[in-house]
């Protein structure tokens, strides 16, 4: 049965889309190497069991590796040669990983690790019988990809040093080519400790690290060297070098979930804001996000820029009424509603501003406040506890007595009720305008810094405490529920 070309085309066609991008796939290309049955040197307990352990953590991040162990000479070269040819046909964006555990030793400044049938007596003919460690680097180096990475846990303790010309201990630093991290068990020219558990202090410790997610390269070794450090009693020093030019993490961060993007996304827009009032409300609904606390320090210093008393702060004893800015009064309503945290007052809010510069975090809270439990007592939230509840007015006054804006108030406690709303506005707040924020932004400030309180604008304020009937306040009025309760008197009673 013939197919039409046109099918036949694009198949073709998709074929050819699928290619391209399967060869441009990053490839993760490892070569880990263990020798320890040494024939004619002392041999060592660990380095096989080390091997196979950075196998399998290299497997688990995606690698894919090759693993040699008890190599002789030539074994191992055959293997470093076929680790280069696959790591070229790779491509520019493969990576590659060379991990060695075993005996190494260094000569005249270059460094040699040592195959298992190594005979060695005289120090010139130890580039004959061991491999160089330069020949790895020269293989990585002619792939040109963009990332290598060479482990080398190879200090345990050198076996020649009864040789003249190789007494020298551990391994020499090597120049690392452009795009390659090195890193050493220890420090150049000391010893690693072979370990007495299965495996080495370094090579266990970076097994350890290398599943943590989103952790860059550097990040991570460096945690290593403090875990030798403390399992050796600061006697290891893992080492390492780097002239790697882009990122590279073992293990890719987990990727965010739609309600941290969503909070991603609203920290960003309210942090350009610049507004403290938006930051306080995100805050509020997003109290334990991972921007919390770079929410509060940010809120802290706009806090403390606007809270600053500039010459408006000094206000006459008979403030003239003044012209209310639209912008000013949507912010005294949105503070009003984040203070009272009821749904009656951010759905105030809303019917004045709809389309308003905080409407979007308004519906989320009334959203939230909505959406609460209905079965408990609403009011158990917001009951106050008998210190904070205001005083009873004096008998002669009344329930309802009249509250004047130049009249003391007569209700509340003493340092309240013998002076008048005028007054109150330009003296210092008893508390903090803003719930956590630090004294000495408030403490001995007037409260016209504040939010610029005078009769017109905070008549308007008032108004929006009518449709609050609870007693006080449950998050604290700078000047406490009393004061509150005072001012929705005047409102109620025409602002007079």
């Amino acid at each position: 049965m013939h197919r039409p070309l046109s099918l036949l085309v694009a198949a073709f066609a998709l074929l050819a889309g699928l290619l391209p991008q399967q060869a441009s796939a990053e490839a993760r290309l490892a070569l880990v190497v263990g020798n320890g049955a040494y024939s004619t040197v002392t041999p060592l307990d660990n380095p096989v069991n080390d091997a196979e352990l950075m196998a399998k953590a290299l497997r688990d991040v995606g690698f894919e590796v090759t693993l040699v162990t008890d190599t002789s000479q030539t074994e191992l070269v055959l293997a470093i040669s076929r680790f280069g040819s696959r790591l070229r046909a790779a491509g520019e964006d493969a990576t590659g990983l060379f991990y060695y555990a075993g005996h190494g030793v260094q000569s005249f400044g270059s460094n040699f690790l040592l195959p298992v049938d190594i005979e060695l007596q005289n120090a010139a003919d130890l580039s004959l019988v061991g491999v160089p460690a330069q020949a790895v680097l020269r293989q990585m180096f002619s792939a040109r990809n963009r990332t290598n990475i060479v482990i080398l846990d190879a200090c345990r303790n050198n076996p020649f040093e009864s040789i003249p010309d190789l007494s020298d201990n551990g391994l020499a630093e090597m120049k690392a080519p452009r795009g390659t991290f090195l890193a050493y068990s220890t420090a150049p020219g000391e010893i690693a400790v072979d370990g007495i558990g299965g495996n080495s202090p370094f090579t266990k410790a970076l097994a350890a690290r290398l599943p943590t997610p989103g952790q860059p390269i550097e990040t991570l070794f460096r945690n290593v060297r403090v875990d030798v450090l403390k399992e050796t009693d600061n006697l290891q020093t893992p080492w390492d070098t780097s002239s790697l030019t882009v990122d590279f993490q073992f293990a890719e961060a987990a990727a965010p979930s739609v309600a941290d993007i969503q909070v991603q996304q609203i920290w960003d827009l309210v942090k350009l804001s610049n507004d403290p009032l938006q930051v306080v409300l995100f805050l509020r609904a997003h109290p334990d996000s991972a921007y919390s606390r770079e929410a509060r320090q940010l809120l802290q210093r706009l806090m403390s820029d606007d809270l600053q008393p500039g010459p408006e702060t000094a206000t006459p004893a008979e403030p003239k009424p003044a012209p209310v800015s639209p912008q000013k009064n949507e912010r005294d309503m949105i503070e009003l509603a984040r203070r009272s945290g009821t749904a009656d007052a951010y759905q105030a809010y809303l019917e004045a501003f709809p389309e308003g510069a905080f409407a979007e975090l308004a519906r989320l809270e009334l959203e939230i406040l909505l959406g609460e439990d209905q079965s408990t007592d609403p009011a158990a939230d917001i009951r106050l506890s008998p210190a904070e509840l205001p005083e009873a007015p004096p008998e002669d006054q009344g329930p309802l007595g009249t509250i004047a804006f130049n009249a003391p108030l007569g209700m509340g406690e003493p340092d309240i009720a013998t002076r008048s709303i005028s007054e109150l506005i330009r003296g210092t707040p008893k508390f903090p305008p803003v719930e956590g924020l630090p004294e000495d932004v408030w403490k001995q400030k007037p409260c016209s810094s504040c939010h610029l309180w005078q009769q017109s604008n905070l008549c308007e304020q008032a108004q929006t405490y009518l449709a609050d009937e609870t007693p006080g306040t449950p998050k604290q009025h700078p000047y406490g529920g009393t004061f509150k309760d005072a001012l929705r008197l005047w409102a109620d009673q025409g602002c007079p």
